[in-house]
């Protein structure tokens, strides 16, 4: 990781460094990935994993994957994953765990007990999520939002979905974050309503909305990125070629984006959902270790 990708390095690095007593909840840990897991972030030191699941289960799971599960917690459920699910939800609540990672259960399961109006982890703005990229030919880490949670999000959806990323740069120790909301184009056009969204969130910007950043926009993939790009465009911005987020206009665009980043860029990530009373980490089956590891750092950050 360190080689590759720098920044994600320096993220788990950090997180080591503040993690003492950081506690998770990895839910469902059913099978030899899920446990693969559990003993690559105790072993980084970045958290103690909290398995929350059947008992039998984990140790079939443990074993399939080769992981001594006698040094780990666990927290003995039902068989059936939603069940695990309200367990760790009811952990979080209580203050036993100061995160949640979703495991071998699918994320609607573990998403439905996380959103329960009354038993769940709703906190005072709408959940979102976050991707954090460290991409071999950009400068620095760029966040992607929201390409799991909001499918086609509303005005007042992007507003929430912004306050929730912004926060968390802040965070991690950036002031003022560049943020630029993207759009087929970088024309406001009313035949594009990502367009006419981006104009209003930038006066939103403009009236004080999230003092700590700076919010531009609509741009066009290229000279949002590329100041090279915004140059050739006759674009005066503060963001182009140094934007710290990306707000995508709706998932389809933003989950082609982040697979692209990954697939074709060389592009490594941390992802988060947010909006929640303590982090979740919704990894998917076909996500690399190192994925992992940094989205655990990113929880751990998050959640001190």
């Amino acid at each position: 990781m360190s080689e590759a990708h720098p920044r994600l390095a320096a993220l788990v690095q950090r997180a080591q460094q503040g993690a003492k007593g950081a506690r998770i909840a990895l839910v469902y840990p059913c099978d030899a990935t899920a446990m693969d897991a559990a003993a690559r972030i105790a072993d980084a030191r970045l958290a103690q994993p909290v398995l929350v699941g059947p008992r039998d289960g984990i140790a079939r799971a443990a074993e399939a994957a080769g992981v001594d599960a006698s040094g780990f917690e666990i927290i003995d459920t039902g068989s059936e994953a939603p069940d695990a699910a309200r367990r760790a939800v009811a952990l979080a609540r209580e203050g036993a765990v100061g995160a949640l990672m979703k495991g071998s259960l699918h994320t609607d399961e573990l998403m439905s007990a996380v959103v329960e109006r009354h038993t769940g982890l709703r906190g005072e703005t709408r959940i979102s999520h976050v991707f954090l990229f460290d991409l071999p030919r950009y400068p620095k880490l760029l966040g992607l939002a929201d390409c799991v949670v909001n499918i086609a999000p509303t005005l007042a959806t992007k507003r929430d979905i912004l306050g929730n990323a912004i926060a968390l740069l802040n965070k991690l120790g950036i002031a003022q974050p560049k943020v630029g909301i993207v759009a087929a184009v970088e024309s406001v056009n009313p035949a594009i309503p990502a367009t006419v969204d981006a104009q209003a969130l930038v006066e939103m910007a403009r009236q004080g909305a999230w003092p700590g950043a700076l919010v531009e926009g609509p741009f066009g993939f290229d000279n949002a990125i590329s100041a090279e790009a915004a140059r050739i465009k006759k674009i005066d911005s503060q963001v182009s070629g140094d934007a710290d987020l990306l707000l995508m206009p709706d998932l389809n665009a933003g989950n082609m984006l982040y697979k692209s980043f990954v697939y074709i860029g060389g592009g490594e990530c941390a992802g988060l959902v947010l909006g929640t009373r303590v982090p979740v980490v919704l990894t998917s089956r076909a996500d690399s270790l190192v994925s992992r590891i940094a989205s655990v750092a990113l929880a751990v950050l998050a959640a001190a």
